[in-house]
């Protein structure tokens, strides 16, 4: 008799312990719960639904992946396409994830190692032609500057900081990246939206952008005035992979009060396409992809 009241002691005893540890597991799944924005969470699982395999989805094809409703799955896409994170493909039903997803850790990772292999690039060009030098990439439908060193203390005319964006529409080294892609890019950059949907300059027609990217491939470069910001002069130099495919583009900068095209061009050509070659090399060095010599 002395064997049943013990094992219903032990039973006893176990009960409330099994019984508080459920009471607190459940507490904590309310409070995690509670304490998450569930709208957030979906966010991320349409974006997670992109991979090497799916570059490109359709809203059906995100929901099924995401495990999400048609509904839902469409006001997220919508919201990530007005932040810039997902772009719709032009003339079809797809969708894709931007460079500015990388934002999220490539300014933390990535893009300070391409900065780290830029900068000393840049450092030099300026120490040698005196003029503010920039590195920059397309992202959609834009150029987004990865890095950028000024001249001294001197301020141009246009605040250029390392993370601005600016329409490759309007752009000189948008135009020497542009000039340097094969044709179906070049139609879905100039097709995409910029992030400045309201833009003070209105970019060229395309029968006036194309002879100007035309003389950029059979020159190497592009010299003209900056189109945003009135008395500055640039000279852009693309970047090359070994397919001869635009990467990026470096340029400098200079007040058109003080430098005319030709001493821009005597001066600075040279460097900028020794500068623009020495990337290439280093971004080859890094494993990252390949690039011309």
């Amino acid at each position: 008799m002395a064997t049943v009241p013990a094992k219903a002691g032990r039973k006893s005893a176990a009960t409330p312990a099994r019984r508080q540890e459920t009471k607190s597991a459940r507490a904590g799944a309310k409070s995690s719960v509670k304490s998450s924005v569930q709208s957030l969470a979906k966010g991320f699982r349409v974006l997670e639904a992109f991979s090497g395999d799916a570059e490109e989805m359709t809203l059906s094809e995100m929901a099924d992946v995401a495990g999400l409703d048609a509904g839902t799955t469409f006001r997220m896409v919508n919201t990530l396409v007005n932040l810039g994170y997902v772009a719709r493909i032009p003339a079809s039903r797809r969708f894709r994830l931007t460079l500015k997803v990388l934002d999220l850790g490539f300014h933390a990772i990535a893009r300070k190692d391409l900065r780290a292999l830029v900068r000393p690039v840049l450092q030099s060009l300026v120490s040698e032609v005196s003029e503010a030098a920039s590195f920059g990439v397309i992202e959609g439908a834009d150029v987004l500057y990865i890095e950028r060193v000024r001249a001294g203390f001197t301020r141009l005319g246009v605040d250029i900081r390392i993370g601005t964006t600016i329409p490759a529409a309007i752009s000189a080294i948008g135009y020497a990246i542009l000039a340097f892609l094969p044709k179906d890019a070049v139609d879905q950059i100039l097709a995409s939206q910029p992030r400045q949907a309201n833009l003070a300059v209105l970019p060229p027609s395309r029968a006036k952008l194309f002879p100007v990217l035309q003389n950029a491939r059979e020159s190497g470069y592009v010299l003209q005035d900056s189109i945003i910001s009135g008395g500055l002069r640039i000279l852009a130099v693309p970047v090359l992979n070994r397919e001869g495919l635009a990467v990026g583009a470096v340029s400098v900068a200079a007040p058109s009060i003080r430098v005319t095209e030709e001493d821009l061009r005597q001066r600075a050509l040279e460097p900028v396409r020794a500068a623009a070659r020495d990337i290439a090399r280093a971004l080859e060095a890094s494993g990252g992809t390949s690039y011309a010599n």
